[in-house]
């Protein structure tokens, strides 16, 4: 089964977010509350180069198997840490095309648009890192896992145990790119 594990909300450009009870989905915005909610850019570097860029990343969804992986490794990342909104179990996130909905609890609709690009901010959360969560594959192609960004379709409340259900885009897939 597909299901919130967390969701963290910061309204401060800080590069963790803190685990709350639950957080409101806007729809064209995102977390309302949090600092990179909004309808154009608002992360930070972005803003710089183009402040009236259309925000592909209000909602950071992130799976808590990278955790527990990180963790096997012998680092210390807990829920927020790396600066997500939604953890999720179950959810192949990595796995998903570009357009994928996924409906959370009752209400809640997101539009996955792309692969989260990790800064070097997650190199100074901790040494190591960065190298875990952006590689290459054996043919020289950037690996991206440090989930997926998102926009908000359908405004709701999310809370930690709601379901997750995934509906795919129709055909042609257009596989995730960063964004």
């Amino acid at each position: 089964m597909s299901t919130v594990v967390t969701v963290s909300s910061s309204s401060d450009h800080s590069f963790s977010k803190k685990p709350v009870d639950q957080i409101e989905l806007i729809a064209g915005i995102g977390v309302a509350g949090d600092a990179h909610a909004g309808k154009t850019v608002q992360h930070l570097s972005r803003v710089a180069k183009d402040p009236t860029q259309p925000n592909l990343r209000q909602v950071h969804l992130l799976h808590t198997e990278l955790l527990d992986d990180l963790n096997l490794k012998g680092f210390k990342v807990y829920p927020g840490d790396i600066g997500e909104n939604i953890l999720t179990r179950g959810v192949d996130l990595l796995g998903l095309v570009t357009g994928t909905k996924l409906h959370i609890g009752s209400h809640a609709v997101v539009e996955v648009t792309g692969l989260r690009n990790p800064c070097k901010q997650i190199e100074t959360f901790q040494s190591g890192l960065l190298s875990q969560v952006v590689s290459r594959d054996t043919s020289g192609h950037v690996m991206r896992i440090a989930g997926v960004m998102s926009i908000v379709l359908t405004d709701g409340m999310v809370l930690p145990g709601d379901n997750i259900h995934i509906e795919p885009p129709p055909a042609p897939h257009r596989p995730l790119e960063y964004v």
